[in-house]
C-alpha cells in the first residue's frame, strides 16, 4: 500500500482532515529546502508538495512564479529537487508529491525520470499541464514504479474528462478550488464544496482541494466537504518576506502548525 493510501486510511479512522503544504525546491536555496521539509513534517504536514522550478509556470500566481524565478537563478533542476528529497526522506516517513509542470520532466527524460523519482522516495507525481488525453503513458511509467499519479480538476471540468481523470489517477484527486492561477485569497467560493461532490460521484479516491487557501478558518472550511486542504502561496509568500531572516525556519513552522491545528477534525463545530 502506498504511504498515501495509507495516510488518507489514517485520516478516516481518526475522523481528521489532512494538511498538505507547497513550498519550491530551491527557494530560497536547497539547503533551506531540505530543513523546511523537516519543518512541515514536524509541524503536522500529512503530505507535503515539493514544487520544481519552472520558467513559465502558467497556472501560478505571482508569488510562486517569483518563488520559481529566485529558484532558477540558484540553478535548481529536477535533480536537485529530486536529491533534496531523498537526503530528507532517510529521516521523515510524511508522503511527498513532486508538483511540476511537463517540460522540466521531458528533459530530465520520461523513461529514467519515474525509476529516479522512485529511489528518491517521491510517492506521486502531479504534472500540472498534463492532460488527461495524453497522460497514459506517462501514467502507466509511474503507476510501474509504485508513484501515484495525481491529477488537477477544475469547476470548469467536463464530465467526460473528469471521468477519464477518475480511471488514471491514484492517490488523491487534485480539486482546484476556483478557475485562474494559484494565490492566496480572502474568500472561497462554493464551487470547491460542488466540485469535490462531482468527483465524489464517479471515485472512491479522497479529494484534496488548493488554489487559494491561505488561512486556518479556510482550512477547517475545506475540512467539512474535502478529504484535505492545499497550502501553498500563503506558505510560499512567508518564506519570501522572512528571507535571509535567522529565524525563518522556526517561523514557517509555527505558521504551518498554525494551519494544521491541533486536534483538528472534520467535524461542523
Amino acid at each position: 500500500m502506498s504511504r498515501i493510501r495509507e495516510k488518507f486510511r489514517e485520516l478516516k479512522r481518526s475522523g481528521r482532515g489532512g494538511f498538505i503544504p507547497f513550498i519550491t525546491a530551491g527557494d530560497p536555496d536547497l539547503a533551506t529546502t531540505e530543513r523546511l521539509l523537516f519543518e512541515l513534517a514536524n509541524a503536522g504536514a500529512d503530505i507535503i508538495e515539493l514544487g520544481v522550478p519552472f520558467s513559465d509556470p502558467v497556472a501560478d500566481g505571482e508569488v510562486i512564479q517569483r518563488a520559481s524565478e529566485r529558484a532558477l537563478r540558484n540553478g535548481v533542476t529536477v535533480r536537485d529537487a529530486l536529491t533534496c528529497a531523498r537526503k530528507v526522506r532517510q529521516h521523515i516517513d510524511v508522503p511527498i508529491v513532486l508538483f511540476s509542470y511537463f517540460n522540466p520532466l521531458l528533459q530530465f527524460g520520461p523513461e529514467p525520470f519515474a525509476p529516479a523519482a522512485r529511489q528518491a522516495g517521491i510517492d506521486a507525481v502531479l504534472v500540472t499541464d498534463l492532460i488527461p488525453e495524453e497522460a497514459e503513458s506517462w501514467t502507466q511509467s509511474l503507476l510501474r514504479h509504485r508513484l501515484d499519479p495525481i491529477f488537477l480538476v477544475a469547476p470548469t471540468t467536463s464530465e467526460k474528462r473528469l471521468a477519464r481523470i477518475a480511471q488514471q489517477a491514484r492517490g488523491f484527486i487534485y480539486a482546484v478550488s476556483r478557475a485562474g492561477v494559484t494565490g492566496a485569497r480572502g474568500e472561497m467560493t462554493r464551487d470547491a464544496e460542488a466540485l469535490v461532490k462531482r468527483v465524489r460521484s464517479i471515485s472512491g479516491l479522497p479529494t484534496a482541494v488548493g488554489f487559494g487557501i491561505s488561512t486556518a478558518e479556510q482550512v477547517r472550511a475545506v475540512w467539512r466537504f474535502a478529504d484535505a486542504a492545499v497550502v501553498g502561496s500563503a506558505i510560499v509568500q512567508e518564506i519570501e518576506r522572512l528571507s535571509g531572516q535567522p529565524d525563518l525556519l522556526k517561523r514557517i513552522g509555527e505558521f504551518a502548525s498554525s494551519l494544521a491545528l491541533n486536534n483538528r477534525c472534520k467535524a461542523s463545530d
